[in-house]
């Protein structure tokens, strides 16, 4: 699908009905004030109500009253952006059925006119179908006969096709005299309003797939997203905070192998797989792995048995795929291709959701899929289970429980509504008790969404409960009915979160937790520590808890959980307790130049030296590719196989599914690095600006040079001190260029700015540096005595005299290797050091102390023979043995000289690396090859000349 038309429209579209409905709440004499509403008091005369000046029928006073309330509640602003919604929803809906054929019971068009670009076919034949929308025939003719009448009666028409909707998708389409119906914008005749631009802007072959659903939402939340995002972020904008739209192949792999996985393990030899076109055929197993899947694997399912839930169903991506795989499943079955569609709405697909308008959409895509399959959905009165989460703020439970009349004084039918002795709380039951629970629960439900924890064994008395009340709804009382229809929306949700699916399929709102409001953050805090510090990962361990023993959970999330310290303990937990059944590695690409996204299905069970199967769809870290190229590479490109214990075997349990059984054997039985070297973070100054400088800014007399340590440093006359700040790929020695104020003062004032100055015993030590960011290679740098360093240079510190060993350790490939298995983010802080396996008897080879030290002087030369560094003198062209009689000369002489130094560099850096390999035993995985561009010297003469000028 083209997307470019409908992410041109719909920002704007957002705009323009947020202004209308603002008109329209003007119109009726609602308005937004600094202080909350001004409202004009109408004036009431018989069947009018004037307000300001303008006359309207007076039996419109309810609504407008149910308005303001609504205004209170939630606020002007809010309000306006509900409805606004709401109103381009209904809208939206309306283009895709009448473009559809069929989908609209007269099979008019109303938002447009098939042969006239500025007409509307419903009302060139609007007598014909006066009576099936429910309207006043005689009133619709003589608007009609009038000639000047189109706008009320487009109106009226278009109120009445959202009405007739409603029995089908209550959802979207509101009931008679619903209140939004009177901020349904004006002029909508007009060649400007908001219904021409919805026709004219989207091509009609874009709304051929109901897809198109989820771009309309994706793209008309982008402009709220921009404003709110980096912001700790209110309830009301953590849909457009946190939203992302799936793309489909992706939503494809995720269902085919969970819902279809499910299927497929039962009867392997089904012809589901081949309309799968992502299903990951199951890796080869051991016999004893074969045996344990074969006790846990049912011997027959029941299609209608099936449950799927997506906890933030967004417009319904996951949804609408879900239905198409239990589609072919249930004909695979034999099933009748018109029962199907029911049976899967109210039997199989489960949704939940923030955003009431994201539900509306989600609950309309499964209907429009419904409908094709089934001429007949529309009037077999289905209820989905797609439901927008509720709050319970503000209700009582005392009052409600005595209007729904539940308790024992209630169950005398000859009692009088009204009579004096009214049920109190000493009637308690157990359903009151839950009602309790209920009602507490969901307070901060519009906060907290699908996280909230409903327990299972509640879910008996919720399903008792709800039937109970919904009977209320049909023969009952004024006061019960209202009761039960403010509980009801509590139960429902209930009753979705207290069961337990065979498949929970996400792509889950994300937000770090630097983010959270303070409720949203004691809540996860305490609920969710394993997982606290992301929405995302609070979701994984919520979708793992709500799934069946032996059920999939299948989600796209950010990466970083599965190598980061701050997820440990949900990756240890999955590694100890489940199997991932396969996981692709998309790397960036998916939404744009993102920060990354992985793919993948988790099965609930534990299933001892089981491989999963794993996708890399990148080559180099930071890389990004577009949809198109990363689902083509999804199916060209290799697989990896990996058991999910083997992960434990590596510190903190990174999902290095890359990893040969070799290496994992290594970092099982080997000494780690924290033996060896205590790496550190330094400092943090929380103001740069003031603090930090180039060397070359300032005085050159006022920076201190090779001071030993802190107290020498500080009472000396100096100003500033050097200070490794990171930097581009550079081996050995070099970056050299900051300088941070620490001297005269300074140091007492970063004791109490930034992080406080942390390791500060520490500074002015020997040691071997490095960038803690890099989309490249890892490399390590070495510090003579006199350095601070900070948070994004970070510091190694020998524990034993070998720094020239560690540094030559830590250039070679085989560490570069280890790095990348235990941080293959940008991120390489200094608990990733630690974890790295050393062969202690690296330490007792000679010839590495002699070649690393070379390596460090020889980078250091380079680095000197530049005015980059505080200790250059002078060109190497024109120094000794360099300089020749003429400049030809001297330059063919200098650059001789450093060719020299990079292939002995090069032949250096190669040795060490076959002592490492070697030492390790991975002969077989990786080579002592050291391309020349990356350890080049960079002091090749840059001077040009002619003849020996």
């Amino acid at each position: 699908m083209n997307t470019s038309h409908i992410k041109r429209y719909a920002p704007t579209a957002r705009r323009d009905f947020m202004t209308a409905v603002t008109q329209r709440l003007n119109l009726f004499g609602i308005f937004a004030q600094d202080t909350g509403l001004r409202l004009v008091e109408p004036l009431l005369s018989g069947s009018v109500m004037q307000i300001n000046g303008v006359n309207f029928a007076a039996s419109l006073a309810p609504q407008r009253l149910r308005l303001i309330a609504r205004a209170q509640a939630v606020g002007f602003a809010q309000l306006v952006e509900q409805v606004a919604y709401t109103w381009f929803n209904r809208l939206c809906a309306l283009r895709f059925m009448e473009l559809q054929g069929g989908y609209l019971a007269h099979g008019l068009r109303v938002l447009s006119h098939p042969q006239q670009p500025r007409g509307f076919e419903i009302l060139d034949q609007v007598v014909d179908v006066a009576a099936e929308l429910g309207l006043d025939q005689a009133q619709v003719i003589q608007l009609k006969l009038a000639g000047d009448q189109d706008e009320p009666l487009y109106r009226l028409v278009l109120l009445a096709q959202c009405r007739q909707l409603h029995q089908a998708m209550p959802f979207l389409f509101e009931a008679l005299d619903d209140e939004t119906e009177l901020l349904l914008p004006d002029h909508l005749t007009r060649t400007d309003s908001l219904i021409r631009a919805l026709v004219d802007e989207i091509p009609e072959d874009d709304w051929a797939q109901v897809e198109v659903i989820g771009w309309l939402y994706q793209f008309y939340i982008s402009e709220k997203k921009d404003l709110v995002i980096g912001k700790v972020v209110n309830s009301e904008d953590i849909p457009a905070a946190t939203q992302l739209f799936t793309p489909n192949w992706i939503v494809q792999y995720l269902v085919q192998n969970s819902v279809g996985r499910q299927w497929m393990q039962t009867y392997p030899e089904s012809g589901l797989a081949a309309q799968m076109p992502y299903y990951i055929a199951p890796a080869e197993q051991s016999a004893e792995v074969q045996a344990q899947l074969a006790a846990m694997t049912p011997s027959s399912l029941d299609p209608e048995q099936i449950k799927v839930l997506d906890p933030a169903c967004g417009s319904g991506h996951i949804l609408v795929e879900a239905y198409r795989t239990l589609f072919q499943i249930y004909t695979e079955r034999g099933y009748k291709s018109r029962d199907i569609p029911q049976l899967i709405l109210q039997h199989n697909l489960f949704g939940l959701d923030l955003d009431d308008r994201a539900a509306q959409l989600s609950g309309f895509a499964l209907m429009m899929l419904a409908r094709a399959d089934d001429r007949r959905i529309f009037s077999r009165d289905v209820r989905l289970n797609v439901l927008a989460l509720q709050s319970s703020a503000g209700l009582n439970v005392a009052e409600l429980w005595r209007d729904l009349g539940l308790g024992a004084a209630w169950q005398s039918e000859s009692l009088s509504l009204f009579a004096d002795d009214q049920p109190t709380l000493a009637d308690e039951d157990r359903r009151l008790g839950l009602l309790r629970e209920v009602v507490g629960l969901f307070t901060q439900a519009k906060t907290f969404g699908s996280l909230i924890d409903v327990p299972a064994g509640w879910l008996e008395e919720l399903l008792a409960l709800q039937a109970e009340l919904e009977g209320f709804l049909g023969r009952s009382d004024v006061i019960r009915k209202r009761a039960a229809g403010q509980v009801l929306p509590l139960l429902r949700q209930a009753v979705l979160l207290a069961q337990r699916y065979d498949a929970v399929v996400a792509n889950p709102p994300y937000m770090g937790s630097g983010y959270y409001t303070p409720v949203l953050k004691d809540f996860i805090n305490k609920n969710y520590k394993k997982s606290k510090a992301d929405l995302y990962s609070a979701f994984l361990e919520k979708n793992i808890k709500i799934i069946k023993d032996s059920g999939f959970v299948a989600m796209i999330t950010i990466p970083n959980w599965m190598f980061l310290s701050s997820f440990e303990a949900i990756r240890v937990e999955i590694c100890e307790n489940m199997h991932i059944d396969s996981l692709v590695h998309n790397g960036r690409g998916v939404w744009g130049s993102d920060f990354g996204s992985c793919s993948f299905v988790i099965r609930k069970v534990k299933i001892e030296g089981a491989k999963g199967v794993y996708k890399r769809l990148f080559e180099k870290q930071g890389s990004v590719a577009g949809n198109d190229e990363l689902n083509q590479r999804f199916f060209d490109w290799p697989n990896f196989y990996a058991a999910t214990d083997d992960f434990k075997k590596i510190p903190a349990s990174p999902i290095a599914y890359w990893a040969s059984r070799k290496v994992v054997k290594i970092f099982k039985n080997e000494k780690n690095m924290k033996e060896f070297v205590s790496p550190k973070q330094g400092t943090s100054t929380g103001n740069d600006d003031v603090y930090v400088r180039y060397w070359f800014e300032i005085n050159y007399e006022e920076i201190g040079f090779n001071y030993e340590n802190l107290d020498h440093a500080i009472k000396g006359l100096k100003k500033y001190f050097p200070l490794d700040k990171g930097g581009e790929f550079r081996k050995y020695y070099g970056n050299n260029e900051k300088i941070i104020k620490m001297g005269c003062n300074g140091f007492k004032e970063l004791l109490n700015l930034g992080n406080h100055l942390p390791s500060r015993d520490l500074y002015f030590k020997e040691g071997i540096t490095w960038s803690k960011i890099t989309s490249g290679k890892f490399s390590a740098r070495y510090d003579g005595q006199g350095f601070v360093f900070s948070s994004v240079g970070l510091k190694g510190f020998p524990i034993e005299d070998n720094i020239y060993q560690i540094a030559a350790l830590m250039n070679s490939v085989i560490f570069q290797y280890f790095i990348r298995l235990v941080s293959p983010t940008l991120s390489i802080v200094s608990g990733d050091l630690e974890k790295l396996p050393v062969h202690s008897n690296i330490f007792k080879t000679e010839s590495l102390v002699l070649s690393g030290k070379t390596c460090i002087d020889m980078a250091k030369s380079d680095w000197d023979a530049y005015e980059r560094s505080w200790d250059f003198a002078r060109l190497s062209i024109l120094t000794t043995p360099h300089k020749q009689t003429t400049l030809a000369a001297s330059y063919a002489a200098t650059r001789a000289h450093w060719q020299h130094m990079t292939d002995h560099m090069q032949q250096l850096e190669q040795d060490n690396n076959r002592i490492f390999i070697d030492a390790y035993g991975l002969q077989d995985e990786l080579t002592p090859d050291v391309p020349l561009k990356e350890i080049t010297l960079t002091c090749n003469p840059h001077y040009r000349y002619g003849g020996d000028k």
